[in-house]
């Protein structure tokens, strides 16, 4: 029986407490027969069917106030709050002594219907009874606490008086009478998957495609997957290549649900593996989800040494491909409670959770945690009402582009039980908007395909942002949050590195970008051309981004210590050719110096400038000129 309706019931018996003019014992007995019919069903949780019973009650006798308290109650269950509102203010109109005990489950739905001032009123009210159990104090100081979040965290986020929430059902192609839930989808927006709960218990993994934001017919996802009928949480890794859920295979766990993966292949998903015990444990592991580079695993976990129930927990994906063990991610994100359904943004910087031991709305609430820029987590948020409610709230996931919102919920126009809805995030909770970066690394001289090193780099502070190796054939994608300058590096051993400036901090990208990269073998001649060392005018000063790109070649030069390089700076044609050409070199020592510092022998190293003596376009547009004010490395020796 639920908690509500087992209230609802205890309600009815302590109303005798109070002085009232309602008598019960006066109730005719046509009414009376009828109520015991739709009470058989509450103790059952048959809600909808008790309905038309308690209405034919009031119809009976308008005056049988335990009929519309009790239908108050079950429009509560059926989170149609305005109508049992409406139930709850016509019983106590009827008579208001009869009913102070209802005030907590009439200060519920209030809350429910987002009247958090008039709920936290009526729960005063009935903190003000002096004959309540200490188990009615407790919960009612507990709703009390949550009215009053509510209410700080409205005044402080003005956001949510112009913010319109409004979910949108995804529709018969996804929804069924059937719970969906766990939703993931691609950074390219174009792949939907999720579970759906069947018949006795059964969970199976579906997928949906997305064209013009309309779903195709969600198909159960091929192969071996969905062979086991004891799973949960499934997600799809940011470039659709990789899949990993939870399940229970009988011969292939640790005794619980573990997390497994499996990879696309041009025959269907391969055969589900266990992640291995550096993840796994004989205790409950659930709620995957996969940084965008593919090297951070956030996941839920039931197991001993936690901080709750079931906290959230990371490991690293190591070169090899093996992960490390395991870390808790801390008492500043995991509580008393349960906290779990991590949601880690294709930004790699926004991670959403759900928790029911942060201060919240009543149950389980949203959550979103925000990297600082030390790259650590930083303290959770409440996404807030309407988003998060007196209900407990289900696992959320949110589009490359962070404007819109995917979860599951059992809203009362649902098509049955769970089912899944997008629905636009206020501004202040937003990820990063992201786009994508993809393309094909061969070698320059015969055009093979190369599987290379790619780093994604925050010109801010250095930091690497992402970093991912790309697969046999050389093909690569990475995720590339708006709102920054970034430097885009490729590297493998025998081969000059590559790197390109994309400058998206002062401005939004409007399309994605593919970018195919032929990298230069090491040979006698071979040069590249710095894409992040930009001078200030008239300035030999190294900026201080230089060294992401310098560091590069210190390794390169330490990795192949015979090899000699030149280091030539190249001015455009403004001003005098003699201050060009002694601006250029100094340019040029700053980087040599630079390169001595860092460890690399004085003899291996040489340099001149050329003023506007080598141009590689027209000086004649701002654009050509920009591409002449250029330092470039050669190798001279090996």
């Amino acid at each position: 029986m639920k908690k509500a309706l087992f209230l609802l019931i205890t309600l009815l018996g302590i109303s005798n407490l109070f002085a009232q003019q309602y008598d019960p014992e006066k109730v005719n007995k046509k009414a009376l027969a009828l109520y015991d019919k739709a009470i058989d069903l509450l103790k059952e949780d048959n809600f909808r069917n008790a309905v038309p019973l308690l209405l034919d009650c009031i119809k009976s006798d308008t005056n049988f106030i335990d009929a519309y308290l009790s239908l108050a109650g079950v429009f509560g269950e059926l989170k149609q709050y305005k109508r049992s509102l409406q139930m709850y203010e016509l019983g106590k109109a009827k008579d208001p002594i009869y009913f102070k005990p209802y005030y907590l489950p009439y200060s519920i739905n209030l809350a429910g219907n987002g009247n958090f001032e008039a709920a936290l009123d009526a729960v005063n009210q009935f903190l003000e009874n002096p004959k309540l159990n200490d188990k009615s104090i407790r919960s009612a100081a507990y709703r009390k606490k949550t009215y009053q979040f509510a209410l700080d965290y409205a005044a402080k986020n003005k956001e949510l008086s112009n913010y319109y929430f409004a979910p949108e059902n995804l529709g018969d192609s996804v929804n069924s009478t059937f719970s969906e839930y766990y939703p993931s989808v691609t950074v390219t927006d174009s792949l939907l998957v999720f579970t759906r709960r069947g018949k006795y218990m059964r969970e199976d993994f579906y997928s949906s495609t997305i064209v013009a934001k309309q779903f195709s017919k969600a198909v159960p996802i091929g192969g071996d997957i969905n062979e086991e009928p004891q799973k949960g949480a499934i997600t799809v890794s940011q470039d659709g290549e990789w899949m990993l859920f939870a399940g229970r295979f009988a011969e292939r766990g640790y005794d619980n649900f573990d997390l497994y993966i499996a990879y696309a292949t041009p025959q269907g998903w391969s055969d589900p593996e266990n992640l291995g015990p550096s993840i796994n444990t004989e205790f409950w592991e659930s709620a995957p989800t996969l940084s965008p580079d593919k090297r951070t695993l956030y996941f839920s976990s039931s197991r001993p040494g936690g901080f709750g129930g079931r906290d959230l927990y990371f490991s690293e994906r190591l070169p090899n491909g093996k992960w490390t063990p395991a870390k808790n991610m801390g008492p500043q994100i995991n509580t008393a409670g349960d906290d779990q359904a991590p949601f880690i943004h294709a930004d790699n910087q926004t991670l959403y959770f759900t928790s029911d031991g942060h201060p919240g709305y009543g149950g389980t609430d949203l959550f979103i945690l925000r990297k600082n820029i030390n790259g650590d987590w930083g303290i959770p948020e409440n996404l807030g009402y309407p988003i998060n409610t007196i209900e407990n709230e289900g696992s959320l996931a949110v589009s490359a582009d962070g404007l819109t919102a995917y979860y599951a919920s059992d809203r009362a126009e649902g098509k049955g039980e769970l089912d899944l809805y997008r629905f636009a995030l206020r501004s202040n909770i937003r990820p990063i908007r992201t786009l994508y970066l993809k393309g094909i690394v061969t070698d320059k001289s015969n055009g093979k395909k190369l599987p290379s090193s790619v780093e994604l780099i925050n010109n801010q502070d250095q930091s690497v942002l992402m970093k991912i190796q790309t697969d046999e054939t050389g093909m690569y994608f990475i995720t590339l949050p708006v709102g920054r300058d970034y430097t885009f590096s490729v590297n493998r051993k025998g081969y000059l590195p590559f790197t390109e400036l994309y400058s998206l901090a002062n401005k939004e990208a409007d399309s994605v970008y593919v970018k195919n990269i032929s990298l230069q073998p090491i040979e006698i001649n071979a040069s590249f051309t710095f894409k992040n060392i930009e001078f200030s005018s008239n300035s030999s000063e190294l900026p201080a981004s230089a060294s992401i790109e310098l560091n590069k070649l210190v390794a390169l030069l330490k990795e192949n210590n015979t090899i000699q390089v030149q280091i030539s700076g190249h001015t455009d044609n403004t001003g005098k050719e003699e201050e060009n050409k002694k601006l250029s070199a100094n340019r040029a020592l700053a980087i040599l110096n630079y390169l001595i510092e860092q460890g690399i022998e004085k003899n291996r190293l040489s340099y001149q400038g050329f003023g506007s003596g080598k141009p590689i376009a027209s000086n004649d547009s701002p654009e050509g000129r920009a591409k002449n004010r250029r330092t470039s490395v050669e190798i001279t020796g090996l």
